[in-house]
């Protein structure tokens, strides 16, 4: 069978062939393809070298086409229904996809958001099963190589290979215990001088705050250190030590914990929740999907503000 290159060949001249094999016609297939009649002439004339055939030569009524053409007519439709299906976006149907989806989450998001998302999931889409791992130094590194679909982190400066979706604003408040020594009023000498439990969620031992402290020549003692919010909270709620974390989270549990919410002395408060994904899966439409309900459920979460635009 000989093979033909493909490389130098002109493939919308199928197209035109499908309209002079239905029109008969040059004139109105040069209508319908929206080209002068000159252009579709050539374009005839194209065909048949290309073919090694007539493909359409006059009869008693015009023209006719050759048994080459009506031999090609099937082929041609239905090729030209597989390009268009091939290049037709594709449908997306939740409730009938099938997938194993990996999220890089903190606790911080896993407590606040992922109920409320995993219940929409489980009433439109109930064929997803999601894997969610502990967001880490290497995240970006997974999600670049496909080994992490989705995560969560805070808006900083564009990532080479990935997208990103600002989900709302948050804030960072200081729980204590009810009854904690410290005075209703305090200065950020006060707050330094307190022991600390530090969440680290990259496993780092060091926070932004230790930062912000820094460059005010101060330095707070950190006397626990631990990868949960959770725990954390239950520490505070059984010591005089501290926890700063996010006012999304407090809100939720220092209630039932007793737990005094304060505002800590510093201007370092607010912070932007971010959405991360891979450039690669930024058109996919059940990932466009899963984010945008990602986003609505973040958009409704008690004492978040919302993000700006």
């Amino acid at each position: 069978m000989r093979e033909t290159n493909l490389r130098g060949i002109d493939l919308n001249l199928l197209v035109l062939l499908d309209h002079l094999l239905a029109a008969r016609n040059v004139t109105r297939a040069a209508a319908a393809a929206n080209l002068s009649q000159p252009a579709m002439s050539r374009a005839l004339g194209r065909l048949r070298a290309l073919l090694g055939d007539p493909i359409l030569v006059r009869g008693a009524d015009g023209l006719v086409p050759t048994a080459r053409a009506l031999a090609l007519q099937p082929a041609l439709a239905r090729t030209l229904a597989d390009v268009r299906d091939l290049l037709a976006p594709e449908a997306f149907v939740p409730a009938q996809w099938q997938a194993r989806v990996v999220i890089s989450a903190t606790d911080h998001q896993t407590i606040i958001l992922l109920p409320e998302v995993i219940a929409r999931l489980s009433e439109q889409a109930p064929h997803v099963d999601l894997d969610v791992v502990p967001l880490r130094a290497g995240t970006l590194a997974d999600l670049r190589d496909g080994r992490v679909h989705l995560s969560f982190g805070v808006a900083e400066a564009p990532q080479p290979g990935l997208c990103s979706r600002v989900l709302y604003r948050d804030r960072f408040v200081v729980l204590t215990r009810r009854g904690h020594p410290v005075g209703d009023t305090w200065t950020i000498e006060d707050y330094a001088g307190l022991d600390h439990v530090l969440v680290t969620v990259l496993g780092d031992g060091r926070g932004f705050l230790d930062e912000a402290l820094a460059r005010r020549g101060l330095r707070r003692r950190v006397a626990l250190r631990l990868p949960h919010f959770y725990a954390a909270m239950e520490v505070v709620a059984r010591t005089d030590h501290v926890v700063t974390l996010p006012r999304t989270l407090a809100m939720r549990h220092a209630p039932a914990l007793g737990l005094v919410v304060r505002d800590p002395p510093l201007d370092e408060r607010a912070f932007t929740p971010t959405l991360l994904w891979p450039a690669a899966l930024d058109t996919d439409p059940a990932m466009r999907w899963l984010r945008d309900l990602v986003s609505q459920e973040a958009a409704r979460l008690p004492h978040a503000e919302p993000a700006e635009d």
